[in-house]
């Protein structure tokens, strides 16, 4: 009888080892070994080669049958998807407990079931507490089928036998393959798993919606092999108790980084038209340490405010705090700041914010980061109807940015009469009733500054 070896897997980058160890050998990450199961088990079931060359075709010989999107009745939803549900996708969609996922994807196959065959699988709850929530909810009484199983290979049966063109799976953590001995949730069954269901959705042309937790740090649970299985892997992200963000980490079929603004309502998760107002609702005076940007998040452009607040320091090391912006990056500014503009906050705990639980990873925001930071410093009230946006280098020299006529255009809907830019992002048409005005330098940035927002006294 052959001896039956373990492999451990590691849970960042799938690497498998014969033995378990504290960090892993090839990423160096620490205490991410998990026991994935008999190795000779695996390798038998993956098979080997059959002997039987696969077809080969030449790239201008392949037929490309423009498959329509199917629309998931969530405008918002479609954006983030590329345009709506292709078939024989796989979409994964993660997020904390309670944040709306099972909720989001019931509303959805409610709205698909009326011209397709939707197979909602839970693995977590009962039948009784979904259809609980759908009452809940208000959702009307559509011919969405339910099951209960975790089985992979049952469901695969059930849904052949169905014929359902969309699959919910509700969670990948709770399915298990019979003829794995690991536990549910372990990485060797979330990517065996997710594997078997990918291969059913390209095969049949179903298209697979999955449901994934999230650990302590916020990563996605289980191997990280599985966001490359996929095509779609979208993170739902809880800005406060009301309103949610779907962003798209990865998609095969649209662009990346794409999101999409939902408010949480007794009824379940409703569309924001217009996510630049929910972000934008400041007080009546200007105040100093506000500063308004044009942020661009996949296709849009989002209006977005900055808070910053400067105070003297009582302690030996300054604090440097950012909420929604890269540490590193805040303190580049500052040291910007001191070295180009003679602003000096080494005395000074700096904290930068932006406003409504938006992130803003780019490096669009850097001209507003600084304008904020000085004016919390010299108290000086930025008008309420100027819009800003640019790169600040090292030198101190203003870059520009990417769609900068359409973030241009996004502040004049929203009323905004002047905008200070990067000087190379001026070249093309500007909005009617809207001053602009161009920048090359942080000390050119700083000047304007003084003259539009004299010191409150």
């Amino acid at each position: 009888m052959a001896k039956i070896t373990t492999c451990y897997t590691c849970t960042q980058c799938g690497a498998e080892s014969s033995k378990w160890s504290g960090q892993c050998p090839d990423c160096g990450e620490w205490n991410t070994l998990s026991e994935a199961g008999p190795a000779a088990s695996l390798r038998a079931r993956v098979g080997g080669y059959a002997g039987v060359p696969a077809e080969v075709k030449n790239l201008a010989d392949v037929c490309l049958d423009d498959s329509p999107r199917m629309p998931t009745g969530m405008a918002e939803l479609d954006r983030v998807l590329g345009g709506g549900l292709v078939p024989g996708s796989v979409v994964l969609i993660g997020g904390d407990p309670g944040v709306g996922k099972s909720t989001c994807l019931l509303q959805v196959c409610c709205a698909l079931s009326t011209t397709l065959r939707v197979l909602y699988v839970t693995g977590e709850e009962s039948l009784q507490q979904i259809t609980l929530r759908a009452h809940r909810l208000g959702l009307p009484k559509r011919p969405v089928q339910l099951v209960t199983e975790t089985q992979v290979e049952n469901i695969i049966a059930t849904a052949e036998r169905e014929k359902a063109q969309v699959l919910v799976i509700d969670s990948v953590q709770t399915m298990q393959m019979g003829d794995i001995a690991s536990a549910p949730g372990s990485v060797s069954q979330v990517r065996e798993s997710a594997a078997m269901l990918t291969r059913f959705a390209k095969r049949t042309g179903t298209a697979i919606f999955l449901v994934g937790h999230v650990t302590k740090s916020g990563d996605l649970a289980g191997p990280r092999v599985l966001e490359h299985i996929i095509d779609v892997v979208c993170y739902f992200e809880n800005t406060d108790s009301r309103f949610r963000i779907l962003r798209a980490v990865k998609n095969r079929f649209g662009a990346a980084n794409e999101i999409g603004v939902f408010a949480m309502t007794e009824t379940g998760l409703k569309e924001v038209a217009n996510p630049s107002a929910i972000f934008l609702s400041r007080s009546g005076d200007a105040l100093p340490g506000s500063v308004v940007m044009v942020h661009w998040e996949g296709t849009r452009p989002l209006l977005v405010e900055i808070q910053a607040l400067v105070d003297v320091s009582h302690a030996e090391i300054p604090r440097r705090v950012a909420i929604g912006l890269e540490q590193n990056r805040l303190a580049m500014l500052l040291a910007v700041l001191n070295r180009h503009g003679n602003i000096a906050t080494h005395a000074h705990d700096v904290f930068v914010n932006v406003a409504g639980g938006v992130k803003v990873m780019g490096t669009s925001g850097d001209l507003a980061v600084a304008l904020a930071v000085v004016s919390s410093l010299q108290n000086r009230p930025v008008p309420r109807d100027l819009v800003v946006f640019g790169e600040i280098g090292l030198a101190g020299e203003i870059r520009p940015v990417a769609n900068g006529q359409e973030r241009l255009a996004e502040a004049a809907k929203h009323g905004f009469r002047q905008a200070m830019l990067p000087k190379s992002n001026l070249s093309g048409a500007k909005p009617a009733k809207l001053e602009v005005v161009g920048v090359e330098h942080i000390g050119q940035a700083l000047t304007f500054l003084q003259r539009v927002a004299p010191c409150a006294p």
